[in-house]
C-alpha cells in the first residue's frame, strides 16, 4: 500500500548504480527510497536551473546583449600572457 500523495515510478538502472544506491542507503543509515527521493529531487532542481539560465541567456540575445565571438577569443587568449585583457561585458 502507498502513502496518501506519493506515486510510485518504476526505472530499470544498471546493476553497478543500484549497489551504489545501496552502499549510499546503508552507509547513511537510510532507505534506498529516500536516497532515490533526495537524488531526483537534486537533479529536478538542477535541470530546473539549467532551464532558468538558458531562458535567461536567451532573453540576454533578444535584447542584443551578446558578446562578439572575437571579443571572447582575445580574452581567453590574453589569460596564457602576462598582460590579460579585462573580462568582456
Amino acid at each position: 500500500m502507498t502513502q496518501a500523495g506519493t506515486k510510485v515510478i518504476t526505472a530499470h538502472v544498471p546493476l553497478p548504480l543500484a549497489d551504489k544506491v545501496d552502499q549510499m542507503a546503508a552507509r547513511l543509515e537510510r532507505s534506498r527510497g529516500r536516497i532515490m527521493k533526495q537524488a531526483l529531487s537534486a537533479w529536478i532542481a538542477q535541470e530546473d536551473e539549467r532551464d532558468r539560465l538558458t531562458h535567461e541567456a536567451l532573453a540576454d540575445v533578444d535584447a542584443g546583449s551578446v558578446i562578439d565571438h572575437q571579443t571572447v577569443q582575445a580574452w581567453v587568449d590574453s589569460l596564457e600572457t602576462d598582460q590579460s585583457v579585462p573580462l568582456p561585458r
